[in-house]
Order: structure tokens, then C-alpha cells, then sequence
């Protein structure tokens, strides 16, 4: 025999391979990944969208009401008959009108729109959104509260109106 054999309490003697590499390449991306992690959470989050800076807010903000108005008029002012299904989706487009535009004008409105606009804006969305709600809970126009709501809105667009000239 030209090799010793090992003593059975002896390790195995040492092979050089691909396991030492392996050690190397495993530190060298937990390094990498370590670095991409750290500048992902140290660069500055994007703005989200609904909230961005416009060259003329204004225009923008009252573009985005006129639409919003437009279409809650044009959906709850349909007359498709007598008969209760096309009655139903009569109501059932105004309320998606209702709180689409409510939630169109939160998103559209720019973050630098004057805030004597921005706020009736506000107030419009969520007069709107409150609105719908109660429609779809089954409260309809004769209900005073709703009435209520209703005159209330009427006088936010026609505030906005009166803004938006």
C-alpha cells in the first residue's frame, strides 16, 4: 500500500473544489442582495399618482368636476320608461356615476390646486360618495336626509360652478 490508511477518529483529509467556492460566490451575492435592499429603502418613494403637482391645477381640477358632473347628470337624468328593471338601472348607473366621480375627483384633483378649490372639491367628492352610499342602502329622494344631502350638494357645484368660470 502506498497511501496510510486513516485512523477511524481522523477526519476526512480536506479536498480542494467547487465547495470552497461556493462559500465565496454565497457572500459575495448576500452582499449584493444586502446593497440592493439598502438603496431600495433609502431612495425616495415615488409620488402616487392622484397626487401629483399640475402646470395649471385649475384647469385641471375643474376639468375633472365638469366630467364628474357631467356624467352624474347624464346617468341619473335618463328616462328609459315606466318599467321597474330599466327604472333599477337608471338608479344603479347614477349611484356608479356617484361614486366613480367621487373617487375620480380624489384622484385627479393635483396636489397644488389653490385651496379655495381644492377644498369644495373635497366636499363635492364626499358629499357624492356619502350620496351613492345611501342610495344603494336603499334610501331614496324622498327621504329628508337624503333630500338634505342632495341641497347640499346642489350648493357645492354651485360654488364650483362660480370657481371654475
Amino acid at each position: 500500500m502506498s497511501q496510510p490508511l486513516p485512523y477511524p477518529g481522523e477526519p476526512a483529509p480536506a479536498r480542494p473544489g467547487p465547495a470552497r467556492w461556493m462559500a465565496s460566490i454565497a457572500m459575495v451575492v448576500s452582499l449584493l442582495a444586502t446593497v440592493a435592499a439598502a438603496w431600495a429603502l433609502l431612495k425616495p418613494a415615488p409620488e402616487p399618482p392622484g397626487n401629483r403637482a399640475a402646470a395649471d391645477p385649475k384647469a385641471t381640477a375643474c376639468n375633472a368636476f365638469f366630467l364628474v358632473s357631467k356624467g352624474v347628470a347624464l346617468q341619473s337624468r335618463k328616462d328609459l320608461g315606466p318599467e321597474p328593471a330599466a327604472q333599477d338601472a337608471v338608479a344603479a348607473n347614477a349611484r356608479l356615476a356617484m361614486a366613480g366621480g367621487a373617487a375620480y375627483l380624489r384622484d385627479t384633483v393635483p396636489s397644488n390646486t389653490p385651496p379655495e378649490l381644492a377644498e369644495p372639491l373635497t366636499t363635492f367628492a364626499d358629499q357624492l360618495q356619502t350620496i351613492a352610499q345611501y342610495y344603494l342602502a336603499g334610501m331614496n329622494n324622498n327621504d329628508p336626509e337624503q333630500a338634505a344631502r342632495l341641497a347640499a350638494a346642489d350648493e357645492t357645484t354651485a360654488t364650483l360652478l362660480g370657481l371654475c368660470k
